[in-house]
């Protein structure tokens, strides 16, 4: 049977897909340099242990950014568009935050330290909505699955970039030196934002702030099955989320492995295949469609989840941890690739700052109740039971994708 690779390679020479493939980098850059590359500067400048822990607090914008995700969907800058106007502006404001961090002392001043990562963080939060946005508006439909694997590559290695890759600058040049050097690779990636286009559609923005708060809550619930997806939402990555809570632990404590090994394998090993997992499933849902997609990588998501449970009951293996974690890794880029590809399609064009905002938050519900019950679990059943009920959790979100794949082949129809 003669396959048609046509659509494959338009998705590739896409210049949509490239533009976006920088805007990943250009989100996941900022990232480490006010969370674990700060708390490696503060700890090695002689900071005490209860401020640094104070500082896990600079991260809260991450967590709240869909307070002001309407204001991003009802304003648009005097330049480059709704979308790219306000990626422009949050990029720059970057480049500036990182910079001043570099010529901060987190042993001399750690309270003005804390307000530069808190407004750096919050423009990074900031990028984060108008981004998402970005990309769900000017993807087509065959593009999106393939489009948010390639953004969680850039995003993927950007934060090998400001997290591994600044830890080994920083003892040659110096903690200034390496902040300044990030603020000139955050520069560069304004290049992406000049380089796109604005959605060939532009939606109308929200006529007045009130609209854009309750706007997109009327139009989602007003869709068919609004309740229902909302807790497939959550529901779908959740035995991934809940067998990763201790992963790193289970391999250490449970197995017997060293952290070098962990580090090498688990770490190294699990970023090629998360990579080639999302560009895998990216490529193959221009083929399978968003339900399809959904059902085939969430079961062998699930599955993967069996493969720890293997090794739990074997023991020490390196052949079975290899597998393991490649299996898992690939895996759970492919199901990321559907989840993201999702999300985008649940959004209307008028507000989908705001809906993705609050779509990607609510996901996250599910790993933060979940995740700290993982340890009590381990303690009274043990590795490789705690590892079999991880695979029986991710299988209610599967029978809802089921009953919901009318609604899901709809979707396409309702958010325009």
């Amino acid at each position: 049977m003669k396959i048609d690779i046509a659509p494959y390679l338009e998705v590739f020479r896409s210049r949509r897909i490239a533009v976006i493939t920088l805007l990943g980098f250009s989100s996941g850059l900022p990232l480490a340099l006010t969370g674990a590359t700060l708390q490696a500067w503060m700890t090695v400048a002689g900071v005490d242990l209860k401020t640094i822990g104070i500082f896990a607090l600079v991260g809260l914008p991450y967590t709240l950014k869909f307070l002001w995700s309407p204001f991003m969907d009802r304003f648009v800058p005097p330049f480059l568009g709704r979308r790219r106007g306000w990626i422009l502006i949050t990029q720059f404001a970057l480049v500036a935050g990182i910079a001043v961090m570099a010529f901060s002392s987190p042993q001399q001043a750690p309270f003005f330290v804390a307000l530069i990562a808190l407004a750096v963080a919050f423009s990074s939060a900031s990028q984060d909505i108008v981004v998402d946005a970005y990309r769900t508006d000017v993807l087509q439909e065959k593009e999106r699955g393939f489009g948010a694997a390639v953004f969680v590559m850039g995003y993927r290695i950007a934060l090998l970039i400001s997290g591994a890759l600044a830890f080994v600058l920083a003892d040659h040049i110096g903690w200034r030196n390496t902040y300044l050097t990030m603020a000139a690779v955050m520069g560069f990636a304004i290049l992406a934002t000049l380089f796109g286009r604005e959605p060939a559609k532009e939606a109308t923005p929200p006529a007045s702030m009130h609209e854009a708060v309750w706007g997109p809550l009327k139009n989602y619930f007003q869709r068919n099955s609004p309740v229902a997806l909302l807790v497939l939402i959550i529901l779908y990555k959740l035995g991934d989320a809940y067998a990763g809570a201790l992963t790193t632990a289970f391999l250490i404590r449970g197995v017997g492995f060293s952290v070098s090994e962990v580090g090498t394998i688990n770490k190294g090993l699990g970023f090629a295949s998360l990579i080639f997992g999302a560009l895998f499933g990216g490529a193959l849902m221009v083929r399978l469609q968003l339900y399809r997609s959904l059902l085939v990588f969430g079961i062998l998501q699930a599955i993967s989840n069996l493969s720890f449970m293997v090794l739990a009951w074997t023991g020490k293996s390196y052949g079975v941890l290899i597998f393991a974690v490649a299996f898992e890794n690939v895996t759970g880029g492919m199901g990321t690739a559907a989840f993201v590809a999702l999300l985008m399609a649940m959004c209307d064009h008028r507000f989908t700052a705001t809906q993705y905002a609050l779509l990607s938050s609510l996901a996250a519900l599910g790993r933060i109740f979940i995740s700290p019950t993982s340890g009590y679990l381990v303690d009274s059943v043990g590795w490789v039971l705690f590892f079999f009920i991880t695979f029986l959790t991710a299988l209610p979100g599967l029978i809802l994708l089921w009953y919901l794949r009318n609604t899901l082949a709809g979707l396409k129809e309702t958010t325009g």
